[in-house]
């Protein structure tokens, strides 16, 4: 019994010695980095590398390396970096940045590339999007829809090159919408659009006739009525209770503000946008409040910002933050899944949080769970 139990302890510490043995023999896990380094968009590229830093240094593991290489700011410089980073013997890339710069990169066979974009359609096989996209972001609303009970949605997408990737994202999400508009993004003819979609001129004329009945009758509050009537801009509903606008910045508010001339209020209808970022001009722009839109968690932006700015003693963009958590979900999948198999990392249904929030990793898809915000009166409160 004692000669069995030294076997059996011998046997032990060989096979613990063994696994110690090839885990400190484990290969490096070699990651590529491809970002702008010259041309325009130079300093973002910068930024992306400082993130990187922050995220090594909080993971504090000598096993992950990465390697940046310049995208430039066009396909073909992409595809030579990348061709290079392959030559490296690297199989999984965080970048490029923008979608343009993804067009040549199925040429680099046996590669991963993690793109910040956050368009899904038309990419080539081997580039998992990893953005906030319009699926992300419809799921969040949908949540949101369902909760306010709200009834009839409108959708608003302007003439810019992606209502494709919005059809397609309202068709994923399963969103129930009542009508989906593409509209015109000059300023005049985008009132003229907004002015058909609300019916407005039927509902101007309604009241100018009803100022005119009121005042041609005998009614004995005559006067009482017109100065009501006086206070109106149009009379007459319309048929949805909720607008959905797929916009940005000046572009957005000027949709809002022609809603509001054809007197649709933020206060009567819900007005729901796209993610704005925690865009501060737009708590100024009190008239068009109050608006909601899903975004990443506020709170860990900002003591990501508050940690970057320590460090580098500037502000970040968010796709920093973004690069941030790609590099910790890299290192994450890795390690508990191996380096085997590079591709199959991505076509597994897992999870990750991140500080963005939660990441759902789905047939080389990568989704977010995101916040949903409500900006009113000059402030942002957290709805969910």
């Amino acid at each position: 019994m004692v000669k069995f139990f030294k076997i059996l302890l011998i046997t032990f510490i060989f096979l613990t010695n063994f696994n110690l043995l090839a885990y400190s023999e484990d290969p490096k896990i070699r990651v590529g980095l491809l970002v702008p380094m010259t041309g325009e968009n130079k300093s973002l590229g910068q930024q992306l590398i400082k993130s990187t830093r922050i995220a090594l240094k909080d993971i504090g593991s000598n096993k992950l390396e990465l390697y940046p290489k310049d995208s430039g700011s066009d396909a073909n410089q992409s595809l030579r970096s990348a061709s290079e980073l392959k030559d490296m013997g690297i199989k999984i890339i965080i970048g490029p940045v923008f979608y343009e710069s993804l067009t040549y990169l199925d040429k680099v066979e046996d590669v991963i590339f993690i793109s910040f974009t956050n368009k899904t359609k038309n990419i080539p096989n081997n580039v998992i999007s990893s953005g906030i996209n319009a699926t992300s972001q419809l799921n969040a609303i949908k949540k949101f829809i369902k909760s306010n009970e709200i009834n009839k949605t409108i959708f608003l997408t302007p003439k810019i090159g992606y209502e494709i990737e919005i059809k397609d994202a309202i068709k994923k999400s399963k969103l129930n919408i009542f009508k989906h508009y593409i509209y015109d993004t000059e300023p005049t003819k985008l009132t003229a659009q907004i002015e058909k979609i609300t019916n407005y001129k039927i509902r101007k004329q309604n009241l100018l006739d009803e100022i005119e009945r009121v005042e041609n009758s005998d009614l004995p509050d005559k006067e009482m009525q017109l100065k009501k009537l006086e206070k109106k801009y149009t009379i007459g509903n319309v048929k949805f209770d909720s607008v959905i606008i797929s916009d940005f910045d000046q572009s957005l508010k000027s949709v809002i503000t022609s809603l509001l001339y054809t007197d649709i209020s933020p206060k009567d209808k819900y007005i729901i946008s796209f993610n704005q970022w925690f865009d501060k001009s737009i708590l100024e722009e009190k008239s068009i409040q109050p608006i909601f839109y899903p975004s990443i968690n506020k709170k860990n932006l900002e003591d990501f910002e508050i940690k970057y700015y320590k460090e580098f003693k500037e502000q970040p963009s968010y796709l920093a933050l973004l690069n941030y958590d790609l590099v910790g979900l890299i290192y994450y999948l890795t390690i508990k899944n191996g380096l085997t198999d590079i591709e199959k990392l991505f076509k597994k249904e897992t999870s990750f949080k991140g500080k963005i929030g939660i990441f759902d990793i789905e047939n080389n898809k990568i989704n977010h769970r995101l916040n949903f915000y409500k900006i009113d009166n000059g402030k942002i409160k957290k709805i969910f």
